[in-house]
C-alpha cells in the first residue's frame, strides 16, 4: 500500500512577514505586488485574520482593500521567503529522500518505504519546521496524491489528516467539487450548470456524461478523481519547459518607447535566469493585454537555441512589432520555450 504524503506551509508568505515582524502577529495581513492597495496588484497570501473577510489568493488587492481597510498590506518578499522554503525542504529530504517538489510552500514526500506510523513521520516534521523557522504546517497522508492532497487541506491551520481508500465516501463525497486538484472556476460554473455542486455528485455522473461534456482525457479525470483514484507518478526531478517575465502597468499605456522599455527589461531578466539554470531556449513569443483584457500573442523560433540577452531582445521586439497597438496596454510579458540544458 503506497503511503503518500503533502506538506503545505500554512498562509506561507503572511507567516514568514509575522515572524520577521511579530508586532503582526493576530492582524489581517496581506501580502501580494507592491503592497500599495491602491495600485494594481493580486493577493498571494493572506493571513487567516484576513480570510476571515473574504480574502483570498489571486484577488485584487483594491478588492481586498475594500473587503478590509484596516489590513496591513505588504508587498512580496519572494528572496525570503525562498530562502525559508529551501530550509523546509532540505528538513523534509532528510526525512524522505524520495520527494516530489511542487512549490515554494508545499511538497509531496512518498513514505511507503518509511517503516514508521505515519503520525510519528508527520509529527517529525512538524517538529523540526517549528523548531528551524517557527512555522506551522498542514500534513495529509493518503494511498495516492491526490487525497493527500484533499486531505493536507482539511484541518488548517496546524492539521493532520489520514486518509484511506475507504474513507473516500464519507469524508471526500461531502466535499465541494472546488476541492478536486485541477478543478477551477470555470470547471465549478460548468458542473454547477449540471447540479453538480460536491465530489460526491460528480461521482455518481456516468463516465459517458463527463467525458460528452468535458472531452476524452478531462472527463475520464473527472471520474477517477472523484472516486479517489490517481495514478500519476511521483516527480522527483522536473527539468523546466520556459523561462517567463510579464508586467502588468500601473495605468494603462500607449508610448511606445515606455512599452520597449518594459520589454527590453523583461527580456534582460528572462536572460539572466537562463543563464541562472544554465539552459538555452529556442521559441520567443511576447504577450499583449489590452485594456480592455483582450490579449494576443506573437511567436519567433531562432535557429539555434539561445541564452544570449540580445538575441532574445532582437526575437522579442521583432514579436513587438507585428501587433497592432492601436489600443492601450494593460500588460506585457514575454517567455522562451523549448528549453535545453547547456551553456556551451
Amino acid at each position: 500500500m503506497r503511503r503518500i504524503l503533502h506538506i503545505d506551509m500554512d498562509a506561507f508568505f503572511a507567516a514568514v512577514e509575522q515572524k520577521r515582524h511579530p508586532a503582526l502577529k493576530g492582524k489581517p495581513l496581506v501580502i501580494g505586488g507592491s503592497g500599495d492597495p491602491t495600485q494594481r496588484g493580486v493577493v498571494s497570501t493572506a493571513s487567516y485574520e484576513a480570510r476571515k473577510f473574504g480574502i483570498h489568493s489571486a484577488m485584487p488587492l483594491r478588492t481586498a482593500y475594500k473587503l478590509c481597510p484596516h489590513a496591513v498590506f505588504l508587498p512580496v518578499y519572494y528572496q525570503e521567503y525562498s530562502r525559508v522554503s529551501q530550509i523546509i525542504k532540505r528538513i523534509l529530504q532528510k526525512i524522505c529522500p524520495v520527494m516530489e517538489d511542487v512549490g515554494i510552500d508545499e511538497a509531496f514526500l512518498d513514505i511507503s518505504q518509511i517503516k514508521k506510523p505515519g503520525e510519528e513521520i508527520a509529527r517529525e516534521i512538524k517538529e523540526e519546521i517549528k523548531k528551524q523557522t517557527n512555522l506551522t504546517c498542514s500534513i495529509g497522508i493518503a494511498p495516492n496524491k491526490l487525497l493527500a492532497k484533499i486531505a493536507s487541506d482539511m484541518q488548517k491551520p496546524d492539521g493532520f489528516t489520514i486518509i484511506s481508500e475507504d474513507d473516500v465516501e464519507k469524508r471526500i463525497w461531502p466535499l465541494s467539487v472546488r476541492k478536486l486538484w485541477g478543478v477551477g472556476p470555470k470547471t465549478e460554473t460548468a458542473l454547477k450548470a449540471m447540479g453538480i455542486d460536491t465530489i460526491g455528485k460528480l461521482a455518481s455522473q456516468p463516465l459517458d456524461t463527463l467525458v460528452g461534456t468535458f472531452g476524452k482525457s478531462y472527463g475520464h479525470h473527472l471520474y477517477e478523481a472523484s472516486h479517489g483514484i490517481d495514478e500519476s507518478p511521483f516527480v522527483t526531478h522536473r527539468e523546466p519547459k520556459s523561462a517567463s517575465r510579464e508586467t502588468t502597468f500601473q495605468t494603462d499605456v500607449s508610448n511606445w518607447q515606455e512599452i520597449a522599455r518594459t520589454l527590453a527589461r523583461l527580456t534582460k531578466e528572462v536572460a539572466i535566469d537562463l543563464r541562472r539554470t544554465r539552459h538555452k531556449g529556442k521559441t520567443v513569443t511576447v504577450k499583449v493585454r489590452f485594456s480592455d483584457f483582450e490579449t494576443h500573442t506573437r511567436a519567433k523560433t531562432l535557429k539555434t537555441p539561445t541564452h544570449s540577452e540580445e538575441e532574445i531582445r532582437i526575437a522579442a521586439f521583432d514579436c513587438l512589432g507585428r501587433f497592432e497597438l492601436k489600443k492601450k496596454v494593460r500588460l506585457i510579458g514575454v517567455r522562451i520555450g523549448r528549453l535545453e540544458k547547456g551553456m556551451t
